[in-house]
């Protein structure tokens, strides 16, 4: 971590770590109870952090937004909308300010991953930190999904915006499936919170959660997963584009390291077409290959493979996306995606809607 993150508190998950760092913040902020997040965010599954996250909240069985949060517009470099940091961070104070509020914390994964594999535009990240920071914010960087080498060129996602954050969450790939997580932070943000009501975790660091983070680190070090995940998700991300150049069903492919997605479209346009890429994922499944969807429509493929995945299984994922989009996208899919309307608040298709999806004559292997 960089050289201000010194202090780490150990948990037993990401969403642990997600709802510890909001209590922080507020320790440290006394009196200002409102959190800046971003579209589609997903923070974790704890009464708090489910506050935080749109990707429940403004979903099928979701509350809509808690009246103390404030939603940053999700970039979308694919068309060229909301990219300026700077003025969404700006936009969410005021809208505190204007009931009489104060932002407390601003929390963002580093790559978007339930926004759909979004990359940040260059720059974004630190934009929005200035405006937190002169507001008094905290910053909280989520690195639960995209930690620890996964993006290849970096070991954390932050710095692919060369920024640092007053606090890192971590989660998942922390105990490669070990119960456990962190969150770490700067001493002045740890003085802030030791006010007399001590945090206590029963198994939050405990023996077996410290060897096998230490474990975790010597194999991503050993083995070199880091520079692994550069170079296979360098191939992963040519390979794609070289398919978007024949399938115009593909309108973007995006990703760093292994986190990899490509956004589904009806062709000769932008307009998303979760139908595909709920058929995409289905006849996938049906081959054997896991990949799954995420983004605000439901219409991006994410590939998060686990770091061993090599340039063969790229070849076996990529000769079957191949083999299945070949003779072209089913009628009824077509008519779906038609149908669909993307103005429309929480429209995102659900599974159950997919159990007679055509499957293209797709079989096991």
């Amino acid at each position: 971590m960089p050289e201000p993150l010194q202090v780490m508190y150990a948990v037993c998950s990401g969403s642990e770590a997600n709802d510890l760092a909001l209590r922080v913040a507020r320790a440290n902020r006394p009196g200002a109870w409102h959190v800046a997040v971003m579209e589609g965010a997903y923070h974790g599954h704890t009464t708090a952090t489910l506050d935080l996250s749109p990707y429940k909240f403004d979903g099928p069985g979701g509350m809509g937004k808690p009246p103390h949060v404030h939603v940053l517009p999700c970039p979308d470099v694919f068309r060229g909308h909301n990219l300026d940091g700077r003025a969404a961070a700006q936009a969410a104070v005021d809208a505190a300010h204007k009931v009489g509020g104060h932002v407390s914390a601003f929390f963002c994964e580093s790559i978007l991953s339930c926004g759909g594999q979004v990359v940040l535009p260059a720059g974004y990240l630190q934009q929005v930190y200035d405006v937190m920071h002169q507001a008094g914010a905290v910053c909280i960087a989520d690195e639960v999904q995209c930690g620890f080498g996964r993006v290849g060129s970096h070991f954390w996602g932050f710095e692919l915006q060369s920024v640092v954050p007053d606090m890192v969450t971590l989660g998942k790939p922390i105990g490669n499936g070990f119960p456990m997580g962190a969150v770490v932070m700067t001493p002045k943000l740890a003085q802030g919170f030791s006010n007399g009501m001590e945090y206590f975790n029963t198994c939050g660091g405990c023996t077996g959660a410290a060897a096998a983070g230490v474990a975790v680190l010597e194999a991503i070090e050993e083995d070199r997963l880091q520079q692994h995940a550069h170079q296979v998700g360098t191939y992963l991300i040519h390979q794609l584009e070289a398919l978007q150049k024949d399938y115009p069903c593909i309108g973007h492919v995006r990703g760093m390291g292994l986190f990899v997605g490509f956004e589904l479209v009806i062709p000769d346009s932008q307009k998303p077409a979760p139908g595909t890429a709920k058929f995409v994922k289905e006849a996938m499944k049906a081959r054997r290959v896991l990949v799954s969807t995420d983004g605000h429509h439901n219409q991006v493929i994410k590939i998060k493979p686990p770091m061993c995945f090599d340039k063969s299984n790229v070849d076996t994922l990529m000769a079957n996306l191949i083999d299945l989009l070949k003779p072209g996208v089913p009628a009824a899919v077509q008519e779906i995606d038609r149908a669909y309307d993307p103005n429309k608040k929480s429209t995102r298709i659900q599974n159950t809607t997919w159990q007679a999806m055509p499957s293209n004559g797709v079989q096991g292997v």
